[in-house]
């Protein structure tokens, strides 16, 4: 197959991915109100109700708001569509075997996303906003700006959405010898590192707290990954 042919296969294999998140956000944004509500209040819940009031700032700000909580469904539905989508542009290369892992990844994929989302919604941001609430208060009086505080709390979610496919990303390098154990084990101190750095690069916290609960997250994960490897040998 020409190249053009492989570059025409890949746009169409993304715009696949691109349709079906633009499908699931639509969906999502006549609920977006309720859904804003619910995430707001079940993170911000453990102050004072007059205290956690959403301020808006600039007229917009609510539009935005529920596009983004649109976009996060969709984002989340659509990553075991792009491990699909992936498998059928590389499955003329792959052997039957690696076609089963690929195949098992699609519905991983999906769960790991939703445990991502969960774990954020239920321990990170709370303990985040817990720390930003005591670090303010006494000082200055707190308002929560809808725009960037919702922006804080879908990035986050959404990031580790993605994080937590590191396992699934891991297990399928080995087992499809692309890299292995051995290999991943003598240079963890450089995952390490790029995890550290990439957490400071990706969430937007002068205080560092969130980027440092991001890093030490995927620090975890790529050592519980290597952990169940060397268990499964």
């Amino acid at each position: 197959m020409p190249l053009s042919a492989h570059i025409e296969e890949m746009v169409r294999r993304v715009l696949v991915v691109v349709v079906v998140m633009s499908f699931v956000s639509a969906l999502t944004f006549p609920f977006a109100d309720q859904l804003i509500n619910n995430i707001w209040y079940s993170i911000l819940g453990l102050a004072d109700t007059e205290t956690v009031q959403p301020r808006v700032y600039h007229p917009l700000a609510l539009v935005l708001a529920r596009l983004k909580v649109a976009t996060l469904a969709g984002f989340v539905i659509a990553m075991p569509v792009f491990v699909y989508e992936t498998y059928l542009f590389m499955r003329p290369g792959l052997y039957p075997r690696e076609r089963r892992y690929y195949i098992a990844a699609i519905p991983t994929s999906l769960v790991l996303a939703a445990l991502g989302v969960a774990f954020a919604f239920f321990i990170v941001l709370p303990l985040i906003f817990m720390y930003f609430l005591g670090y303010t208060e006494g000082t200055a009086e707190i308002a929560f700006g809808l725009s960037d505080t919702f922006g804080l709390m879908l990035l986050l979610m959404g990031f580790f959405a993605l994080i937590f496919q590191i396992p699934l990303f891991i297990m399928l390098a080995v087992m499809m010898g692309v890299t292995s154990r051995t290999w991943l084990t003598d240079r963890r101190l450089y995952f390490w590192g790029g995890f550290l750095g990439l957490a400071f690069v990706t969430n937007p916290d002068p205080t560092g707290m969130a980027p440092i609960i991001v890093a030490i997250s995927m620090v975890v994960l790529f050592e519980a990954t290597l952990l169940l490897l060397k268990w499964t040998e």
